[in-house]
């Protein structure tokens, strides 16, 4: 590690302890040069998850997408912020268990399984989109599909 103050690369570590609940380790260091004392932090550096679409375009997961898809089909419905952002994360880290590269039907089936359980109006409006839904019976369908899962959970 180079020493900010002389650029010297002869440091030592005089302190390591976890920092940030535990997602890196924050590291004391003295420059044996110049006797300058600094920190540094290491984190695990994650892989970009990369989305393959149905036209076989590839771009960067995005979060923030996620997001304000939920938040349009929640909207006026009794979800809080907070939940679309659990939401968001734990669609994210579904999305990560298949590996760097995942379709976008997967990202769509994992926010729609989470839609579900969390508001079952919402969860009719995301898929009237996702699906591509164009007439009524469509949300009839879709509407007995809801009503059998929810019959076979309890």
């Amino acid at each position: 590690m180079l020493c900010p103050s002389c650029r010297a690369d002869d440091t030592k570590v005089i302190d390591s302890r976890l920092a940030e609940e535990g997602n890196a380790i924050r590291r004391r260091r003295h420059c044996l040069q110049c006797s300058h004392r600094f920190t540094t932090y290491e984190r695990l550096e994650e892989l970009p998850l990369i989305i393959v679409k149905s036209s076989g375009n590839r771009e960067s997961f995005d979060r923030a997408k996620v997001m304000s898809g939920v938040q349009a089909a929640c909207k006026g419905r009794p979800v809080s912020s907070e939940q679309i952002e659990v939401l968001s994360e734990a669609v994210e880290d579904d999305a990560r268990l298949h590996g760097n590269e995942v379709s976008s039907a997967v990202v769509g089936l994992a926010v729609l399984n989470r839609l579900r359980e969390l508001d079952e109006v919402a969860y009719l409006r995301f898929a009237s989109v996702y699906k591509n839904f164009d007439a009524a019976g469509d949300f009839a369908r879709e509407l007995k599909l809801l009503q059998k899962l929810q019959s076979n959970k309890g």
